[in-house]
C-alpha cells in the first residue's frame, strides 16, 4: 500500500459557533423619512396665515423666502452632519452627552422630552377643533372630551404598531392633506393680481413683529427632532443628508405656493388672516367643497404631527436608556404584532416577496 502524504490527509476540527445579539432591523427608508421630517417641522401651510395679519403680504412672502436661509437650512445642515457622526437613537441627547458630559445630556433630554409632551398633547385638541367645524356636536361637553380621549388613544396605538407603519402613513397623510392646497393654487392662477404681493398691509394697521417672527420660527423650526430616529434609518450616513435636503425644499415650497396664491387673490381685512384662514380663502377661490377639504386636511395634518412627534419622543427615551441616562427598562422594545418584511426570493424566478404577518 502506498504511504499517504500527510499533507494531503483531510482533517476536521469542531466548528466553533458564536452567537451575537441580533440587532433590530432598520425600519425607515428615504421616502418615509422625508415625510416624517416634514411632519416634525410643518405638516402643511396651516398656521402660516398670522404672518400676513402681523406684517402684510409682502413681508409674509419675504419671511418664508428668506427665513429658511437664516434658520432652517443651518439647523438642517447641523442635524445632517451630527446624525452621520452619531447615527444612533437619541439624537441631540447623544450630541450633548458627547460634547459636555452626562449631566448636559440628561438636561437636554429632560427639557426636550417635556417640550415634546406638551406639543403632543395639543394635537388631538387641534384635530377636534377642526372636526367641530364640520360636526358642531364636538364643540363642548362630553362629546368633545370623549372625542379627544378616543383620538389620543387611537393615534397612540398607531404609533405602537411600529415605526415602519408610521412612516408610510405619514406619506399618505401628507399627500391627502396637501392636495387641496395644490388644487386651490391652480384654480387661483387666473384670478391672481400680482400687485397684491407687494402690499405692506392696510394703512393704519401697526406691524406686530413679535407675532410675525414667532410664526415664522414656529413653522420653520425643529429640524433636529428627527435626529432621535437615526438608529432606525437604513444607511443613515447616506439617507439622512438627502432626506433633510429634500424635506427643507419641500417644506418651504409647501408654505410659499399657497401663500402666493391666496395673497394674490383675496381682498379681505388684514385682521381676518388668523390661523385657519386658508380654509375660508379656499371657499372664496373655489367654493365650499374645497373649504371642507382643507378643514379635513387639517385633521389629517394634526394626526401626522402627533405621530411624528410621538415617534421622536419615544426614540429619544430609548436612546437615553441605551447610553445610560435612564434605566435600561426604558429601552425595552416590544415585539410588533404587525410586521412588514421585503426579502429576495431565491428560486428559479427572480423577484420580491412581501410578508404581512398579523
Amino acid at each position: 500500500m502506498a504511504e499517504e502524504n500527510p499533507s494531503t490527509i483531510a482533517t476536521t476540527t469542531p466548528a466553533k459557533t458564536t452567537t451575537t445579539p441580533k440587532k433590530p432591523a432598520k425600519k425607515l427608508t428615504l421616502i418615509p423619512l422625508i415625510f416624517l421630517i416634514y411632519f416634525e417641522v410643518a405638516g402643511g401651510p396651516y398656521g402660516e396665515e398670522p404672518t400676513v395679519q402681523a406684517a402684510g403680504p409682502l413681508f409674509a412672502l419675504l419671511g418664508f423666502l428668506i427665513f429658511p436661509f437664516i434658520w432652517s437650512i443651518p439647523e438642517a445642515l447641523i442635524t445632517a452632519e451630527l446624525t452621520t457622526v452619531f447615527p444612533g437613537n437619541g439624537g441631540f441627547v447623544i450630541w450633548a452627552e458627547n460634547a459636555f458630559g452626562p449631566f448636559s445630556g440628561s438636561l437636554m433630554g429632560t427639557w426636550k422630552f417635556l417640550s415634546g409632551v406638551i406639543n403632543i398633547a395639543a394635537f388631538p385638541v387641534l384635530c377636534i377643533d377642526y372636526i367641530k367645524k364640520l360636526f358642531p356636536v364636538f364643540e363642548s361637553g362630553w362629546p368633545r372630551n370623549l372625542a379627544i380621549l378616543a383620538s389620543t388613544l387611537l393615534m397612540s396605538f398607531l404609533n405602537y404598531i411600529g415605526l415602519t407603519i408610521v412612516g408610510y402613513v405619514a406619506v399618505v397623510l401628507a399627500i391627502v392633506s396637501l392636495s387641496p392646497f395644490i388644487l386651490m393654487s391652480l384654480i387661483a392662477i387666473p384670478k391672481i393680481h400680482p400687485h397684491k404681493w407687494i402690499s405692506l398691509g392696510q394703512k393704519g394697521v401697526k406691524k406686530d413683529w413679535n407675532l410675525f417672527f414667532n410664526t415664522l420660527f414656529w413653522n420653520l423650526n425643529f429640524w433636529d427632532n428627527v435626529s432621535t430616529l437615526a438608529g432606525e434609518v437604513e444607511e443613515p450616513k447616506k439617507t439622512f443628508p438627502l432626506a433633510l435636503l429634500i424635506a427643507v425644499i419641500f417644506t418651504c415650497v409647501s408654505y410659499l405656493i399657497p401663500l402666493i396664491a391666496v395673497t394674490g387673490v383675496v381682498n379681505v381685512d388684514q385682521s381676518e388672516w388668523e390661523t385657519g384662514f386658508h380654509a375660508q380663502a379656499a371657499k372664496i377661490i373655489a367654493g365650499n367643497w374645497l373649504k371642507i377639504w382643507i378643514e379635513f386636511g387639517a385633521v389629517l395634518s394634526g394626526i401626522g404631527l402627533f405621530e411624528a412627534q410621538l415617534s421622536s419622543s419615544a426614540y429619544q427615551v430609548l436612546g437615553m436608556a441605551e447610553i445610560g441616562i435612564l434605566p435600561k427598562f426604558f429601552g425595552v422594545r416590544m415585539k410588533n404584532w404587525v410586521k412588514f418584511e421585503v426579502k429576495e426570493v431565491e428560486d428559479d424566478d427572480d423577484g420580491l416577496e412581501v410578508d404581512h404577518v398579523l
